[in-house]
């Protein structure tokens, strides 16, 4: 099957740059999440509307959720189960994390992965805090995921993929660490067109979960090139970005989010 193809101008791009601008802005998003700099609205009401029960909400540490930043809802479509294990890409402050292990138990698995110190300190302090011992968070960088191959039930994301530079790994990279029959259960920011090569060149963008979004199609693709059969798509109007600059590529490109779910083949 063909893959995706990158977006136009990816080989311009500087992706340390664009790795250390996005730890930047996460490590406030952790820290200061009520500071009113960001593209994008937090915290518990922002997960209410997005579809998230309010009785699971309310077992998650209230600090994780006021570092929430994601762009759907995708617990429904993962169905998770007693006794899974749940490798989530981008793991945060914690929350979809915490969630996931409502839904495991205490004899499942959660495992977080995320590149930003701040976000992992927090919510590697907030598991210990509640006493979650079934969840762990790793440092790592979502195309190298750090686990054994076979390792995962279900891996989770929420408006992350889109800040990667090479998708393409990061789907096979899911591939790699699902068991058969695994699934890959997300929310993220796609397009309607391809974006032009001065967004996807602009590290800045890119930080903002606007540059790094690929057009829908492709993103597909890249998905089901890695090995995974895509089952489920829908989109999530209730989502939107709140500056002026992220509102107007909206409008431009069609930039919005979806929420999908893929399985791995037996």
């Amino acid at each position: 099957m063909a893959t995706a193809p990158q977006p136009a101008g990816l080989a311009q791009l500087d992706v340390d740059d664009l790795r250390g601008k996005v730890r930047h802005m996460y490590r406030a998003v952790a820290r200061q999440p009520h500071d009113g700099r960001f593209h994008f609205e937090m915290g518990r009401a922002l997960a209410e509307r997005l579809g998230y029960p309010a009785a699971d909400l309310d077992r998650v540490p209230a600090a994780a959720l006021e570092s929430f930043a994601g762009v759907g809802h995708y617990f429904d479509l993962a169905a998770l189960r007693s006794g899974e294990t749940v490798v989530d890409l981008g793991s945060g402050s914690g929350t979809d994390a915490f969630v996931a292990a409502l839904h495991v138990g205490s004899s499942g698995h959660v495992v977080g992965i995320d590149m930003t110190d701040a976000q992992l300190e927090k919510s590697t302090r907030l598991a210990a805090a509640a006493r979650l011992t079934q969840v762990e968070f790793r440092e790592g960088l979502i195309e190298q995921i750090p686990l054994e191959n076979g390792t995962a039930d279900c891996v989770i994301s929420n408006g992350v993929i889109n800040l990667c530079p090479d998708k393409k790994m990061v789907f096979a990279e899911v591939t790699r660490v699902l068991r058969a029959g695994g699934r890959l259960a997300l929310a993220d920011i796609v397009t309607d067109v391809q974006l032009p090569s001065d967004v996807t060149c602009n590290a800045t963008l890119w930080a903002a979960c606007i540059g790094g979004a690929a057009q829908h199609d492709d993103y597909r693709a890249a998905i089901e090139a890695a090995g995974l059969r895509v089952t489920a798509v829908r989109e999530n109007p209730e989502y939107s970005f709140l500056s002026r600059s992220a509102q107007n590529a909206s409008r431009q490109y069609g930039v919005r989010s979806i929420s999908l779910l893929a399985v791995k083949e037996d």
